[in-house]
């Protein structure tokens, strides 16, 4: 097999492009690039030829067109072992381009973002990328695609050994024709206002079961995409999948350091603190009993005092940004703790199969406090405002129908799940280990009677957060002046079914 002469690098996303790029170089391999990759690496004091000087054709149009170009085109597609195109080639002077590494511009994070336009969303249309790694998947044989930094660390392997096998080169190219026919779906689908919906996934693991031992499960996610990394422990199991996504959007939720505990997709304890380590220790102080066996979603990385606030703690899973080498050694005595790095980015729509078919949502995202309106007559104190979003925060992530009891940033207790607003009320003051007095409540529907709010002021609480819309509010806000309770209307109601 012929060696790696010259490779194209030309990347959006970045990770592990430098060392790619190190390696390559450090076998005399020579580096064509363009744009942002090309100063990133030369910044790095990695050697780089523009592709532009070496093609002898200019980025023009603002960078749209840059490597459009024959002499591109000629050295990806001519084959090797074909008379007619080495002809060609020699004719015109084209030298032979070995490897092609490419990621796409990031049209589905744009229009993942509030308020982008469509303009917007046109420019990150990528032309040129898509097209080098058609030819090259074309020309597999002699040419490597690599579409994807997850291929990266396998193509070091093979191409340190000495040569890439036929079976690599055939994996990068189908990888290739998944994602570019993915990106196309996605750009189809944003232009033609979500009409059609195309899915290519990608096994990432089996499961040993679903959510019973009797039914048949695996993980799929995006080509190419590895939404976490699974450090140490038992194989996941469907369960801890659906935990652990709960666990790390909740405590992504918060700006400050914060831990949730989740049980069945439920949050038991939640807590923010200065420390990540002081969050722990008070979200397991919220519900002991129930944090035992549970799921830890952190949003720092997680260190060797956050290990020893969880020490005695028996816990399926801890996800987190990352885990220091302290963290690592005190956790690695638990051999069945699963330890998992994800950064949790929640995405932009959400799936699930219903009646039949597919129903998609975009996901569920919390207003700022400028929509919220205070509706009765006593005003909330600055503290009391603070309390209600974190107990507002919390509330959004508990199924339906939940009351969630708060105070000084820590989950007092959870009603969740319950079929009546004033039961779920009724089970989170039954909850409430550390006391009501004095507590925040969130509600995440409104009252449809007095009923509940009652019973919530006859446990101590001091201030509500709910949604409002119902027609008895009239009614609910009497209620709430009667007990001297403030109240705030957030008008977005946070259903989770």
């Amino acid at each position: 097999m012929q060696n790696i002469e010259r490779a194209i690098l030309s990347v959006s996303d970045k990770t592990g492009i430098l060392e790619l790029a190190q390696a390559l170089t450090a076998r005399g391999v020579e580096i064509l690039s363009t744009g942002g990759t090309a100063k990133h690496l030369a910044d790095a004091g990695v050697p780089v030829t523009p592709i532009a000087q070496w093609s002898g054709a200019p980025e023009i149009l603002g960078g749209r067109v840059k490597t459009l170009t024959p002499k591109v085109f000629g050295a990806i597609l001519h084959d090797r072992a074909n008379d007619a195109h080495l002809a060609d080639v020699a004719r015109l002077g084209i030298p032979r381009v070995d490897l092609v590494v490419v990621n796409l511009y990031p049209f589905e994070s744009t229009i993942a973002k509030e308020g982008v336009t469509l303009a917007e969303a046109v420019e990150q249309i990528d032309i040129g990328g898509p097209s080098m790694l058609r030819a090259a998947a074309k020309n597999h044989r002699h040419v490597l695609p690599l579409c994807d930094p997850s291929l990266y660390a396998d193509f070091l392997r093979e191409f340190e050994g000495g040569a890439i096998s036929d079976e690599f080169r055939l994996r990068c190219a189908i990888r290739v024709f998944e994602k570019t026919s993915a990106y196309d779906a996605t750009i189809a689908s944003y232009l033609g206002g979500n009409a059609s919906l195309s899915l290519q996934l990608d096994k990432f693991q089996d499961l040993r079961y679903g959510e019973n031992p009797h039914q048949s499960a695996g993980f799929y996610v995006r080509a190419g995409e590895r939404p976490f990394a699974q450090l140490q422990g038992k194989e996941l199991s469907y369960n801890n999948l659906l935990d652990l996504d709960s666990a790390i959007r909740l405590a992504n939720a918060f700006g400050e350091p914060a831990a949730a505990v989740i049980k069945h997709t439920n949050p038991c304890g939640v807590a923010r603190r200065d420390t990540l380590a002081e969050a722990l220790r008070a979200a397991i102080e919220a519900d002991p009993v129930s944090a035992f066996g549970g799921i830890i979603g952190a949003n720092r990385t997680f260190d060797g005092d956050c290990a020893r606030a969880v020490a005695e703690l028996f816990l399926e899973v801890i996800v987190a940004p990352e885990f220091d080498d302290e963290a690592r050694e005190l956790l690695a005595k638990k051999k069945n703790l699963r330890l998992v790095t994800t950064a949790g980015a929640a995405p932009a729509h959400e799936l699930r199969s219903a009646a039949g078919g597919i129903l998609m949502q975009s996901t569920d995202r919390l207003g700022g406090r400028d929509a919220w309106k205070v509706v009765t007559e006593r005003q909330p104190t600055s503290e009391e405002l603070d309390g209600l979003e974190f107990a507002w925060i919390v509330c959004a992530h508990v199924k339906s129908n939940a009351i969630v009891l708060t105070r000084q940033s820590q989950s007092s207790g959870i009603g969740a799940g319950q079929m009546s607003r004033v039961d779920a009320a009724k089970v989170a003051i039954m909850k409430s280990l550390l006391g009501t007095d004095g507590t925040f409540a969130a509600s995440d529907a409104f009252f449809p009677f007095r009923d509940g709010l009652d019973l919530l002021a006859d446990a101590g609480v001091r201030a509500v957060i709910q949604p409002g819309g119902s027609v008895r509010d009239v009614e609910v806000i009497a209620a709430a002046n009667e007990r001297g309770l403030t109240m705030v209307f957030t008008g977005e109601r946070h259903f989770r079914h």
